[in-house]
């Protein structure tokens, strides 16, 4: 049986236009909307996997600028695809700004728009991407928020605190 390594390393990004607003991207698998990003690839940085992400899900291309939040999900679960137990994930937030691209589509995404930033929240429904873009909102520029929580059997928020 395949393992998957201890942590799971993944991206995410707020995207934000010349409008103010953020680009959302609805999973196709799950059918969520969330803001863009995925997993770190082996033998690449933080920063190239997360304009990468962001491109390979929109179609849009940005300039990463400040990391704004760092989340533990400490759950783990049996897994799938010939994986055995799903790890612990650690996932770095970051601000974006938009640079240019044209907005589509992939194989992970079944939408993408971008959304005046007040009404976000009416679309971010599922408790951890929530509490992650909710750590946008309340940025100051300066303290990074370290979330810890867990997703299954429910969410919990274990921890909070800026670093």
């Amino acid at each position: 049986m395949k393992q998957f390594p201890t942590h799971i390393v993944a991206v995410d990004g707020i995207v934000e236009n010349d409008n103010n607003e953020v680009l959302l991207v609805k999973q196709r698998d799950r059918g969520v909307w969330t803001i863009p990003g995925g997993q770190v690839e082996v033998g690449e940085n933080l920063i190239d996997a997360l304009i990468r992400e962001i491109k390979e899900e929109s179609g849009i291309d940005v300039e990463v600028d400040k990391l704004i939040c760092v989340s533990s999900n400490i759950c783990t679960y049996e897994g799938y695809g010939g994986y055995g137990m799903v790890p612990t994930k650690v996932m770095f937030g970051f601000t974006c700004t938009h640079k240019g691209g044209e907005l589509r589509t992939s194989d992970e995404t079944s939408e993408t728009c971008w959304i005046q930033k007040n009404k976000i929240l009416d679309y971010i429904t599922v408790p951890n991407l929530r509490k992650r873009f909710e750590a946008y909102l309340d940025f100051n520029g300066i303290d990074v928020q370290y979330l810890e929580y867990i997703t299954r059997p429910t969410y919990e928020l274990k921890s909070e605190r800026h670093i």
